[in-house]
């Protein structure tokens, strides 16, 4: 079972994110508020994956990712982020984001963020074998 890490500075969100995950057969491995909480919980919980809100206090989810990749290269993050946010996507892609996802989100959205991310590290793996 796949372990996912929740990083947002919103409790409800938070426990919305971790209800639509464990309905769909993930682990919450840990959350956190804002990215200087996630590096630390990453650290400390190796997770499969993060969702990391972009606009947090103290530390925002951009730079959450950065120190998160500068950690470990082969961290998979996705983001998530309002609608009036597209700037900031682009970056966080440029930084390394596995993936978005765009507030107000369905379920089925966030479910299949976290499904491809893990299905392009198969292809990733199964593709450099050959």
């Amino acid at each position: 079972m796949k372990k996912i890490l929740v990083v947002d500075d919103a409790k409800v969100i938070r426990m919305i994110i971790r209800q639509i995950l464990t309905r769909n057969g993930f682990e919450i491995a840990g959350e956190a508020g804002n990215g200087r909480e996630a590096l630390e919980k990453y650290k400390e919980l190796r997770p499969d994956a993060v969702t990391m809100d972009i606009v947090m206090p103290e530390v925002d989810g951009i730079q959450g990712l950065k120190e998160i990749i500068a950690f470990d290269k082969q961290a998979k993050v996705v983001m998530i982020s309002a609608i009036d946010q597209r700037d900031s996507l682009v970056e966080s892609l440029r930084h390394g984001a596995a993936d978005y996802v765009v507030k107000p989100f369905e379920d089925d959205r966030m479910v299949a963020a976290i499904k491809n991310i893990f299905a392009k590290k198969q292809e990733d793996t199964v593709g450099s074998r050959q």
